[in-house]
């Protein structure tokens, strides 16, 4: 299915100064910001799709041209050159009654600063865009004490601004912009005025609100962290130019240039990574139907203490160890079921590294890696995490669970001292 484009830019350019268009020109043919004589160019040929429903963060440090940016995706600053749409309908050449009609029904701003009425309630201020679309009294207060309520800020309907925390002003500013039910949030540094705890609440509640609704953002900031933490895509900026453009994984484990290596080297590796980008194909699987001797052969061969144990589909079912399956053996017994433990240490493929410490340190062997059906689709040794998280390349990824694998000698005189043969077949992980 056709991904739905929300939003779209096209070669924007915004020039500042005299001779805007000349300066355009000169930057089109490779000249630098320096060369314009007394124009400033603050941003330089961006282009970039939104898709519907993604939170795409715009990152860059102060005087990157991310702030003219976002002001120019609503019309507040006219484009010196390049196009933008939103829902099919071009700012670009819209007249002033468009770009106000755009503005009321297809584009929203959250600002750093609040930019509340401080004369009007919380509910008067969260219902003033639906006051300016024309909504009857009723029907816009009602829709305000919804999101009112949905933003945590559930009696405090009749307080002024004045009346309320850094926080909680912001939470009035973004139902405001939520109530107004438009196609495309705009967030300039909203956070940036916060405190950290605050903030971090607020990024959480951004990301639960986005969920639920479904909302397109485009959010602004500086800080790196943020922008890993709420971005589905993120672009870098520098010096007006987009360098980047990625997922927060991409951003980080594949830098464009120095620029944006340098710019992620702080970064906190262990809430931007998830399980599925460092876990590795297991060396060895057993299947369900495998018999005792096929399964204590594989892990011989591997020199491996256990193994997990899959369905036909690679449903995890649990894993073995080789002693127990060695029991198994000696017994002459045909089948694994009994000697199967089930697994408790299996996480899902989209887990953040950081909350992967614990299950790893529990399990018995690699750290199993499902996908959302159950399916086994990696591993993930001990040695494998702590090497990613301290950004080094990944030393023994294929390091054996402990204890001990049992020694080769011992599983094959009891392979060779049973009458009974392997009756199925295993495959091993590619």
């Amino acid at each position: 299915m056709n991904e739905v484009i929300a939003l779209r830019a096209q070669g924007l350019y915004k020039v500042f100064g005299r001779h805007a268009n000349e300066a355009v020109a000169k930057l089109g043919k490779g000249a630098s910001r320096d060369d314009l004589g007394g124009a400033t160019a603050a941003v330089i040929d961006a282009s970039f799709d939104v898709r519907q429903g993604e939170i795409f963060v715009v990152m860059g440090l102060s005087g990157s041209g991310k702030s003219t940016l976002i002001r120019m995706l609503n019309g507040l600053h006219t484009q010196t050159a390049g196009s933008v749409e939103i829902g099919g309908a071009s700012i670009t050449n819209a007249t002033t009654a468009e770009l106000r009609d755009i503005r009321r029904h297809k584009v929203s701003m959250v600002f750093q600063h609040f930019a509340l009425l401080p004369h009007r309630t919380v509910i008067d201020n969260v219902a003033y865009g639906l006051e300016i679309q024309g909504l009857a009294k009723d029907e816009r207060l009602t829709r305000a004490r919804e999101v009112t309520q949905m933003v945590g800020l559930a009696g405090w309907e009749d307080k002024f601004p004045s009346q309320l925390s850094g926080g909680m002003q912001q939470r009035v500013g973004l139902a405001r912009a939520l109530a107004a039910d438009s196609d495309v949030l705009l967030m300039d540094e909203a956070f940036s005025a916060l405190d950290p705890l605050i903030r971090r609440e607020m990024q959480e509640q951004l990301v639960e609100l986005q969920s639920q609704l479904g909302k397109t953002i485009v959010f602004i900031t500086h800080d790196l962290n943020e922008a890993m933490f709420l971005g589905d895509r993120i672009a870098v900026m520098r010096d007006g130019r987009i360098v980047q453009i990625g997922t927060p994984e991409d951003i980080l484990t594949n830098p464009a240039n120095e620029y944006v290596e340098q710019f992620v080297q702080d970064v906190d590796r262990s809430r931007v990574l998830s399980a599925d980008s460092v876990m590795r194909a297991p060396r060895t699987i057993i299947y369900q139907g495998s018999g005792p001797h096929v399964a204590l052969k594989l892990m011989r061969d591997e020199q491996l203490s256990a193994a997990y144990v899959v369905k036909r589909d690679r449903t995890l079912v649990g894993w073995v160890s080789d002693r127990d399956v060695l029991d198994l053996v000696r017994k002459g017994a045909r089948d694994l079921t009994s000697a199967i433990k089930e697994n408790h240490g299996a996480v899902a493929n989209d887990t953040a590294l950081a909350e992967l410490f614990i299950p790893a340190i529990e399990a018995a062997l690699p750290l199993a890696v499902q996908d959302d059906r159950g399916r086994l689709v990696g591993v993930i040794p001990r040695v494998t995490l702590l090497a990613t998280l301290g950004g080094e390349p990944d030393a023994d990824a294929s390091a054996s669970p402990r204890p001990d694998p049992l020694p080769t000698s011992v599983v094959d005189k009891a392979l060779d001292a049973s009458d009974h043969g392997p009756t199925t077949t295993a495959k091993e992980a590619s």
